[in-house]
């Protein structure tokens, strides 16, 4: 691995929003594209978008985690859940909504990839059943503490939680996640959030939507409300965010299959999110 070293942050990856959320979205939805193979690498529609050869090392770019999950898969697939449609469609909406210089192409890199210290954001899916290796607890801490930063998104119920604190807490034994509040500023840094936004799968809002209860259910567990968790550095500045009894990816993946569920949960919840955490990420 190449020798630790702190991110630097670009002044042009701060985001800025050009206009009011309901105005952004004249493209509409990403339509027609559905893969389940992670094996494939094809666009599946989505537009791409040339980078100006002056900013080629100071764009963002989606890192998926590839990780094992002992050959279990809970409910979903593991690290490839919503690949690669979520990660398409979220790098499109920040090129179009944010001054942020977005790479089209997402990538995948293990945690023991050398190339993990180029990349200050990276994201980790379904850890329900997530193990990781003894290098790759090492690998994850020094990029952590050296400035990266880790989402975690799409799992549900306390059993999953179990499974992936046990693993973080090899990363980090003296520290503990803890609940961010809503005054947090990842919440308000480019959209004001009013609530800690939930984001169920397209399947459960359909399910759910005339009851109301369009959360994911676990037996034993208590899914209606989505709970955001975070590890800080000594300086407080959020190392690993947790998304908990939610489902951003979906938000992303899903917005072309329903103009529902798009209007309700990718244009008001899930992107919203997901930019501010990537703003809070890359400016901190």
């Amino acid at each position: 691995m190449k020798p630790s070293k702190p991110f630097l942050v670009p002044g042009i990856l701060i985001a800025l929003l050009f206009g009011a959320a309901g105005a952004l979205w004249s493209q509409g939805p990403q339509w027609g594209r559905r893969s389940r193979d992670y094996r494939d690498v094809g666009r599946q529609g989505v537009p791409t978008w040339e980078v100006e050869k002056k900013f080629a090392k100071d764009v963002f770019t989606f890192v998926r985690i590839k990780y094992d999950s002992g050959g279990y898969r809970r409910r979903g697939g593991g690290w490839a859940t919503d690949f690669r449609d979520s990660e398409l469609n979220f790098s499109l909406r920040l090129q179009q909504m944010t001054t942020i210089k977005v790479n089209p192409e997402p990538i995948v890199l293990e945690l023991t990839d050398p190339a993990l210290f180029d990349y200050p954001f990276i994201y980790i899916i379904e850890p329900g059943a997530l193990t990781f290796y003894p290098e790759e607890v090492a690998a994850l801490r020094r990029y952590l503490l050296n400035g990266g930063f880790l989402m975690v998104d799409d799992f549900w119920g306390d059993e999953e939680y179990d499974n992936f604190y046990q693993e973080i807490k090899r990363v980090f034994p003296d520290r503990e996640p803890f609940d961010v509040p809503l005054e947090h500023e990842i919440f308000h840094c480019v959209y004001d959030l009013k609530e800690k936004p939930q984001l169920p799968s397209i399947n459960a809002a359909w399910a759910g939507r005339d009851s109301g209860v369009i959360w994911e259910p676990r037996s034993g567990s208590d899914t209606s409300h989505a709970n955001y968790r975070a590890i800080t550095d000594d300086s407080g500045r959020i190392m690993v965010f947790i998304c908990h009894n939610t489902d951003l990816g979906d938000g992303w993946e899903r917005e072309g299959e329903d103009p529902w569920y798009f209007e309700e949960f990718s244009v008001k919840k899930a992107y919203p999110l997901g930019i501010n955490i990537v703003t809070y990420a890359m400016s901190h």
